[in-house]
């Protein structure tokens, strides 16, 4: 086939794509996720069934934590009101097939991405809001320091999740004999591990640090320093619809530009009145770019006024204002040594 017949075929059935309704990935007939939070009148997201500083839900019905946060943004973004979201706590079996059928929006529910989530699964990872790392909490008693010095040991660890299989890979690497004590829930695994049926929990560390301060004496546990794996961890959403693809990628990146521009929303209105181009651009004083998306162009202030830029959130949930204290570390920016690193909006 000659260049100009190969390429009168491509034009070909990109007229035909159109004429079908734009099944392409940018076609109309694609892009419906937006369309149907609308005329559902709230972001339906599925969440975790408890992880402090990330999802977790008060006595009174109260959620909080990053990824919660990550849901109220997107509801400003579209609604201008970080209400509009409907929390569906998942468990870490059920949460891909509840996104796969449509019951949630997307999944903000600390996730590692990996590959075989979006090769097999037929999902998409649209950025990372947390690097973490897989570690464990031992008895203070026990004077260990180190993963290494478990051998023979019993690991309480959740069923169904990229955890379990990263346990038996670092315990085979290093020769060491173990025996996993698989639960169906997070919860399930700290209490095995709290009634001695276990001698170490493992999680990601961030969620260690909240189960440390589930137990009845968090100064009895010690959660241990090494990382023994990667887990980027970030929202999810269908492969299907590329619009909404954008909006909650960009929605991430916009709160990760906003830190690094200094616009927080203690500082929204004099970055309003900013005559720097990028500030100008991020509040939507120059550009259409959330109209591009069928938003607004005030899109990302909104988001700003009503959540915060993604140091806020940090902050107020692991960070320095919040129980769990986690440093920043790798998740600063990466003008400040980290590797969160978000492309301009432009």
């Amino acid at each position: 086939m000659s260049f100009r017949s190969g390429l009168l075929t491509i034009r070909t059935l990109a007229v035909l794509c159109v004429l079908a309704g734009g099944s392409g990935p940018g076609g109309a007939s694609a892009a419906q996720t937006l369309k149907a939070i609308k005329e559902r009148g709230a972001v339906a997201c599925g969440v975790s069934q408890g992880v402090i500083g990330f999802s977790f839900q008060s006595e009174k019905g109260d959620w909080s934590g990053i990824d919660v946060d990550f849901c109220r943004a997107l509801a400003a973004a579209i609604f201008n009101d970080p209400s509009k979201v409907k929390f569906v706590a998942l468990s870490a079996e059920e949460r891909f097939r509840a996104l796969q059928s449509r019951q949630v929006d997307l999944l903000s529910r600390n996730s590692s991405w990996t590959m075989s989530r979006e090769t097999e699964l037929g999902l998409a990872f649209t950025s990372v809001n947390f690097y973490d790392g897989q570690s464990l909490m031992v008895r203070h008693a026990r004077n260990v320091t180190s993963a290494l010095e478990l051998g023979g040991s019993k690991v309480c660890v959740q069923a169904g999740t990229t955890t379990e299989h990263n346990l038996k890979d670092y315990f085979q690497a290093y020769n060491i004999k173990y025996e996993a004590v698989v639960t169906p829930t997070a919860e399930d695994a700290r209490k095995a591990y709290e009634a001695g049926r276990c001698d170490a929990l493992t999680a990601d560390a961030s969620a260690l640090h909240g189960e440390r301060l589930k137990t009845s004496d968090p100064n009895d546990h010690d959660v241990l320093p090494e990382m023994i794996s990667k887990e980027p961890l970030g929202p999810v959403v269908r492969q299907d619809d590329f619009q909404w693809f954008n909006i909650v990628k960009w929605t991430n990146f916009a709160m990760l530009d906003a830190e690094e521009l200094g616009v927080g929303s203690q500082t929204l209105d004099d970055a309003l009145k900013s005559t720097n181009p990028d500030i100008r651009r991020l509040v939507g004083n120059d550009g259409n770019l959330g109209e591009q998306m069928e938003l607004t162009r005030d899109w990302i202030v909104r988001v700003v006024r009503l959540v915060g830029n993604y140091a806020e959130v940090y902050d107020r949930n692991v960070g320095v204002k919040s129980k769990l204290g986690i440093p920043r570390g790798i998740n600063q920016l990466w003008t400040n040594g980290g590797i969160l690193y978000a492309p301009p909006v432009r």
